[in-house]
């Protein structure tokens, strides 16, 4: 049996008209500093994933959107030694504001095809074939 905590971590795919992708480069001092993910955040107690992205993306870049906006696309699941990971990932086209990087971390738009070429923690890169399919 496994004693590991179960961490539940919401992320989004922000998408721009140019069918780019947002990551954000996790910033020196936290942990897998200098790699790149997909903007979110934990899911606090008695929070939906939705909620979640909805706060972290005001909280981190400033820009507001709504829980219709926010479509589940897929999840990883991947155990750290300290912990296990569940992170639903979700697509978001529409938004209003321009994403700034509000919390020191470095932004940028890259097509689905370049993710591969950009450093992620684990959990984040099996995530990188839905995205290709889904923008091709």
């Amino acid at each position: 049996m496994n004693d590991k905590k179960l961490l539940l971590v919401a992320a989004c795919a922000l998408i721009d008209a140019d069918n780019r992708v947002l990551v954000a480069e996790r910033p020196a001092g936290k942990s897998l500093a200098g790699l790149w993910e997909f903007p979110g955040g934990k899911v606090e107690p008695g929070e939906t994933p939705e909620a979640t992205l909805i706060r972290e993306l005001t909280e981190e870049l400033g820009i507001a959107t709504k829980a219709a906006c926010l479509a589940p696309l897929t999840f990883a699941s991947y155990e750290y030694e300290r912990f296990h990971l569940l992170m639903p990932l979700y697509v978001c086209r529409r938004f209003e504001g321009i994403p700034q990087p509000l919390e020191g971390q470095r932004l940028k738009w890259v097509r689905a095809a370049a993710l591969r070429d950009l450093p992620m923690p684990p959990a984040d890169a099996p995530l990188i074939p839905f995205l290709q399919d889904l923008l091709g």
